[in-house]
């Protein structure tokens, strides 16, 4: 018997867009990375762009999709040298290896609040944090 992808053991995508819709509006209230953060450009952007954060929503659903396995094809809004195109999403705002850590540990918290098994949570993570250099590649600049 063949094994089940993450995408399928986390529910398929409903219940990665429920996750992914809770995530992002904790992120939102993080006072380290959210509305309050000291970091410039994540401050503007969960006070100013609010109304983009539905869209945002979609496509962090449709990364966490492609990563863990579905059948869903994410497509960068500014392609970056990995087809997944983090850095140039992110290189502007300029994200500090704390604040990246900070939104690794909201994430957790939020795979814990839905009770996503140890298992998944870290496979999770695991694919988030293999991203945190092109995510803090901005940070550095």
């Amino acid at each position: 018997m063949t094994e089940l992808s993450l995408y399928e053991r986390l529910g398929g995508a409903f219940a990665i867009a429920a996750v992914i819709d809770h995530f992002s509006e904790a992120v939102v209230r993080n006072p380290i990375v959210g509305q309050t953060s000291e970091n410039p450009g994540l401050r503007e952007w969960h006070t100013n762009n609010l109304g983009r954060l539905p869209g945002l929503k979609f496509m962090r659903t449709l990364w966490v999709c492609n990563v863990a396995g579905g059948p869903q094809h994410y497509e960068a809004t500014k392609p970056g040298s990995t087809a997944l195109g983090l850095e140039d999403a992110h290189r502007e705002l300029k994200i500090s290896s704390a604040q990246f850590d900070e939104v690794a540990a909201e994430l957790g918290r939020t795979l814990d609040f839905f009770k996503v098994p140890e298992r998944e949570k870290e496979e999770v993570l695991a694919a988030f944090a293999a991203h945190k250099g092109e995510v803090t590649e901005g940070y550095s600049q």
